[in-house]
């Protein structure tokens, strides 16, 4: 089915009225993105921040009159639209054109992480088994690539591992994998429990291998790893929570974490951690700490 696209550039004071208008003209989506290469990286928490020069985009079907539209729009609006154009939006199969963006992604030799509908690229490698979805975590960000790459690089035989703000629940399975006797997964979404015993089944790992909990209902785990790709500002809060999840000895895998974030992070553990050198991709680090006994 063909499409129209209406391509709006305004500013952040307009988007709500922008967005309302496009909705009551008949848009079937309306989207919001950067227009100024002004990255929002950490937004404050329960905030929802628009960015200063901001592209709104309607999509419409195609047998719209685009004139009537924009007039309409026009005239709801207290100040006339200044950078407007429709376009037409090509017909494609859609699934297939978002799955070809997926690949096998390598973290280590034998540690790849696949989507569900290519074939393995090393058979004999550990091949987690990962569909992009509701939940975060794919492998394509470096705060989740980082813990992969460490988590395929450690010895995981018989270890107790919790997940953190486990999202699609990648690390988790990821231990699990390489060999570790359980795991548990925390998470503020009730989406992303859902979609971490999916992924859990999609690897074959047995049903009672990892369970998942809402943080208020988290046990008293005492972990050989834990593990949290979260965010920088969360993680600091999250300190007290994390040391009472890790047993003496066991260690500690932060990430989320921008590089001038790194030591505010740290700092907040340091009473009970013992942090290796950083480990860094683009502007990304990830923290590893060894709790003292």
């Amino acid at each position: 089915m063909p499409w129209l696209q209406l391509k709006i550039d305004t500013n952040r004071d307009l988007v709500g009225p922008i967005e309302d208008a496009l909705l009551a003209t008949g848009a079937a989506s309306v989207t919001l993105q950067d227009n100024a290469n002004q990255p929002i990286l950490e937004p404050p928490l329960g905030k929802t921040p628009i960015w200063v020069a901001t592209r709104v985009t309607g999509l419409y079907e195609a047998d719209i009159d685009t004139d009537k539209v924009s007039q309409a729009i026009n005239q709801s609006l207290y100040t006339p639209l200044e950078q407007y154009y429709w376009e037409q939006l090509e017909d494609k199969d859609w699934e297939r054109e978002w799955m070809n963006n997926y690949h096998p992604i390598q973290c280590t030799k034998d540690f790849w992480i696949c989507p569900s509908w290519v074939e393995p690229p090393e058979p004999e490698a550990i091949n987690l088994m990962l569909d992009p979805g509701l939940a975060f975590g794919t492998g394509t960000h470096p705060t989740t690539f980082q813990c992969l790459q460490w988590l395929a690089e450690q010895d995981f035989e018989n270890a107790k591992v919790v997940d953190y703000g486990c999202g699609s629940g990648i690390l988790a399975i990821g231990a699990l994998l390489k060999g570790a006797a359980d795991a548990i997964g925390v998470d503020i979404d009730p989406q992303a429990l859902l979609a971490t015993r999916d992924n859990s089944e999609r690897n074959n790992l047995p049903s009672d291998s990892i369970e998942v909990f809402l943080p208020k209902n988290c046990p008293d785990y005492k972990a050989d790893v834990t593990l949290a790709n979260i965010l920088a500002g969360p993680l600091a809060e999250l300190a007290p929570t994390l040391n009472a999840l890790t047993k003496p000895g066991g260690k500690l895998c932060l990430s989320g974490v921008l590089d001038t974030q790194a030591e505010t992070v740290m700092d907040a553990y340091r009473d009970w951690f013992t942090f290796e050198p950083i480990r860094q991709k683009e502007e990304w680090v990830c923290l590893v700490g060894h709790k003292n006994l």
